[in-house]
């Protein structure tokens, strides 16, 4: 048996087919974490969730704000407040379309492997948390977006506020900024705040721009926290934290990381690219 984590879809169909080629995935054996973004921005959003969804038993996905984004239009109904591009309407208009929905709301934000100790979310762990307080705070989120109060966040799930975590935070503004970290987190300042106006490289982050997981010190060594979102890092092992979204939808990669053996041997097939490079 392999487990493997997979970098950010987002729609790209045909270049998971390769990959799964390229690892001799074997369902019956193999299981695979995605990093969350099945959706959105690609050419083929309906037939990914497809073939992810027909492949369940063997496969699991934490959620990413591209996933979320498309909950909100499915469920919060759009009305012409959400952009939609054509690729997520043909989604929509599925006739397996609802079933496809709520399989990807029941995705988890956080999970940990104890036996191989490794960890997967979609943007990583937010600096001012332990693995603890970060599982105990995804199962909090967790919770609102799978019962039917989920429906009446969707309008004010959308923000950059609170930017900072206080355990006194209450209501929507508590959650938003638990979904905001586990799903949009990129930069930090020293003071823990999130900032998300900057998506691009390192070299050219403005000043007071700090990467989440250089102030993050509360996980430990022997765990490794696996993460997608940021595409333009890259594939980058920052031991204890590996970042796996090698940017296929902009033509750079779409990337395997084997998670069960101790040389987490990677995989990349690079015949990517749709959009323009980042």
């Amino acid at each position: 048996m392999a487990i493997y984590a997979v970098g950010d879809l987002q729609g790209c169909h045909d270049e998971l087919v390769k990959l799964l080629e390229l690892i001799d995935f074997d369902p019956e054996k193999d299981f695979i974490w995605f990093t969350g973004d099945l959706v959105n921005r690609g050419p083929k959003s309906l037939e990914t969730l497809r073939l992810v969804y027909s492949l369940r038993d063997s496969v699991d996905s934490v959620l990413g704000n591209h996933d979320l984004h498309v909950l909100a239009i499915a469920l919060g109904g759009n009305s012409g407040k959400y952009k939609v591009n054509e690729d997520i309407q043909r989604l929509l208009d599925a006739p397996d379309r609802d079933e496809l929905v709520q399989w990807l709301r029941q995705r988890p934000l956080f999970y940990k492997d104890n036996q191989h100790n490794f960890i997967i979310t979609h943007a990583g762990i937010y600096p001012m948390w332990d693995v603890s307080v970060t599982e105990a705070l995804a199962k909090e989120a967790e919770e609102l977006i799978h019962s039917a109060e989920f429906i009446e966040f969707i309008g004010d799930m959308y923000g950059n506020k609170p930017s900072s975590w206080s355990g006194s935070l209450k209501g929507n503004d508590r959650i938003r900024f638990i979904i905001n970290a586990f799903t949009r987190m990129r930069f930090c300042d020293a003071d823990m705040n999130l900032l998300y106006d900057y998506k691009k490289d390192l070299a050219n982050a403005p000043d007071g721009y700090i990467p989440w997981y250089e102030l993050q010190k509360n996980v430990a060594a022997s765990e490794t926290v696996v993460f997608g979102h940021w595409s333009a890092l890259g594939y980058k092992d920052l031991k204890p934290f590996i970042s796996i979204d090698s940017g296929c939808l902009w033509g750079g990669k779409l990337t395997a990381l084997r998670l069960d053996d101790s040389e987490k041997k990677v995989y990349h097939y690079d015949g990517c690219g749709y959009l323009k490079p980042f």
